[in-house]
C-alpha cells in the first residue's frame, strides 16, 4: 500500500501522455474556438499562456530547462513587484504610481464595446485597474488591439470625476483623464475610459479601465489586463450589484490542452464543501490578499519556522498572500529553509542534490517525494505531487517548485503561487472576508 500511493501521479501522468500521442496521431487539435456565451453562466474559462490556444506561446519551440528558467525568471521580477508594493505603500499616496505584474500566466475572453470585440486579458489578482491596447498604440505588440472608434458605447472618462482620481498616477491635459504606469521594463500612458464589457454571458455596462496609447519596452501583456484586486477600480469594486464581491477560479496546468480552467463570478455555483481561512487587511496595500499561514508540515512533521517568518504586519507588509500571477511558491528564507531542509530530509540524505537555475533542491534520479501541507487559520490545503514538483519531458531531472523570496531588504512576503493553486478551485468571499480552497480536477 505504501508503494502504490507515490506511484499514482506517475501511471497519471502516463496515461496522459498516452492520450495526448494518441490525439496527435489521430490528428486531433485542442478545442481553441470554444465561446464562453455557450456556457449561459457568469463563468469564463481560463488557459495558460504557454496552451497551445495562446496566440502569446513561444513561436519557436523551446526546451523544458528553458520554459523552467524563462518562467523562474519572470517570477523574480513578480516578487520584486510584490515587495516593491508592502515596502513603498508606507511612505507613498495610494494615488502614486506603480509597477504591476511583469508578464502574464493566465488569460481569459473578455468582450469590449459595442458591438463586441473579443481581447485576451490576463488575470491578475494583485492588481486593480484593467487595460487594453487600443487602435492606433505607439509601441504595443499586438495586432489585435480594441478599436473605441467603432464602439457606440464607448465614452472619455473626465477629468473631474471620481474615477480619475482612482486611477494609477491621473493626470489630466484636457478635459479627459490619463494616466501613466510602469509595468516591468516598460511604461505605459493609457487615456481613461468606459464601454461596455462582456464577462461570459454578463454585459457590465459603463466599465472603467485603460485605453493604451502609448508603451515602451516589451513587458506588456499584448492584450490587456483583468484586475481581480480588492481597490476601487477591480473588477469587484465596479460590479458589486452583479457579483458581490465574490469569486473563484480553478487553474489549469501548464499542459492543459484546452480551455479546462475556468473563472467563476458571482456566489452562484460556487462550490459549498469547501473550507474556508479569514482574508486579513493591509490598509497600506489593500488590494493584496493576506492570509494568516500559521505553520507547514512536510510529511507528518511541523517544520520549525521561525513565527516572524509567518507572522502577518501590516506596517511592514509582511505575511502570506495567494496571487495568480507568480508561478512558483516563494517563502521568506527562514521558512524556506525550514521547509527544504525537512524536505531533502524524508526524501533521503544519500540522495543527491543537484541545482537548476534558482531552484535548488533537484534530483536526477526518481524520488518519493512527501507531502507539503500549508496550515492557515481553521483550513489546512495538503498538496499532491503535482502540485510540490516540476518534471522534465523526458524525466531526467526533478525540483522541488519552491523558492526563497529575493534576498533584499523587502523580502517580508510570502506568495502561494498558480502552481501550487492548480487543479484546486479557489473562492474569494470578500463579503464574508474569508478565501476557501477545495480540491478540483480542471485539467
Amino acid at each position: 500500500m505504501k508503494l502504490s500511493l507515490p506511484l499514482t501521479p506517475l501511471l497519471l501522468c502516463l496515461f496522459l501522455l498516452l492520450i495526448s500521442s494518441l490525439s496527435q496521431l489521430q490528428g486531433l487539435t485542442p478545442k481553441c474556438d470554444d465561446d464562453d456565451d455557450n456556457n449561459h453562466t457568469s463563468t469564463l474559462k481560463v488557459f495558460h499562456i504557454f496552451n497551445p490556444c495562446s496566440p502569446f506561446k513561444p513561436q519557436t519551440p523551446i526546451s523544458w530547462e528553458q520554459t523552467i528558467l524563462q518562467l523562474q525568471e519572470k517570477d523574480q521580477k513578480r516578487m520584486d513587484y510584490l515587495s516593491s508594493l508592502v515596502a513603498r505603500r508606507s511612505v507613498v499616496p495610494i494615488a502614486s504610481g506603480r509597477q504591476i505584474t511583469q508578464s502574464p500566466t493566465y488569460i481569459v475572453r473578455a468582450k469590449i464595446g459595442t458591438p463586441k470585440q473579443t481581447l485576451l486579458m490576463a488575470m491578475d489578482t494583485s492588481n486593480d485597474v484593467a487595460w487594453v491596447p487600443c487602435t492606433g498604440c505607439l509601441g504595443c505588440s499586438s495586432s489585435t488591439a480594441f478599436a473605441p472608434s467603432k464602439s457606440t458605447t464607448f465614452r472619455s472618462v473626465r477629468c473631474g470625476a471620481s474615477q480619475c482620481k482612482q486611477a494609477p498616477n491621473p493626470r489630466c491635459g484636457g478635459s479627459a483623464c490619463a494616466f501613466n504606469l510602469t509595468y516591468g521594463s516598460s511604461s505605459v500612458a493609457a487615456s481613461l475610459v468606459q464601454d461596455t464589457v462582456t464577462l461570459a454571458t454578463d454585459p457590465i455596462p459603463a466599465y472603467t479601465f485603460g485605453c493604451i496609447r502609448k508603451a515602451t519596452g516589451s513587458s506588456v501583456p499584448p492584450q490587456g489586463l483583468l484586475g481581480l484586486g480588492r481597490g476601487p477600480l477591480a473588477l469587484l469594486s465596479q460590479t458589486q450589484k452583479l457579483y458581490q464581491s465574490t469569486f473563484s477560479y480553478c487553474l489549469p496546468s501548464f499542459k492543459a490542452l484546452n480551455f479546462s480552467g475556468s473563472l467563476r463570478l458571482g456566489p452562484v455555483a460556487q462550490p459549498k464543501r469547501i473550507k474556508f481561512t479569514p482574508l486579513l487587511r493591509n490598509p497600506r496595500r489593500s488590494s493584496l490578499y493576506y492570509v494568516n499561514l500559521v505553520a507547514i508540515r512536510v510529511g507528518r512533521r511541523i517544520v520549525d519556522i521561525p513565527p516572524p517568518a509567518l507572522a502577518f504586519n501590516p506596517t511592514t507588509g509582511a505575511g502570506t498572500i495567494f496571487d495568480s500571477g507568480t508561478v512558483f511558491t516563494r517563502l521568506v528564507e527562514p521558512a524556506y529553509i525550514a521547509v527544504r531542509n525537512e524536505f531533502r530530509r524524508r526524501v533521503g540524505r544519500k540522495i543527491a542534490v543537484t541545482t537548476l537555475g534558482g531552484f535548488d533542491t533537484c534530483y536526477t534520479v526518481p524520488i518519493v517525494a512527501p507531502t507539503i501541507t500549508f496550515m492557515f487559520s481553521g483550513m489546512n490545503v495538503t498538496l499532491p505531487t503535482d502540485n510540490i514538483l516540476i518534471h522534465s519531458t523526458a524525466g531526467g531531472i526533478t525540483c522541488l517548485a519552491m523558492a526563497a523570496a529575493p534576498d533584499n531588504v523587502n523580502s517580508v512576503l510570502n506568495v502561494i503561487a498558480n502552481m501550487q493553486q492548480q487543479n484546486h478551485r479557489v473562492l474569494f468571499d470578500v463579503p464574508n472576508s474569508r478565501l476557501g480552497v477545495a480540491r478540483e480536477p480542471c485539467t
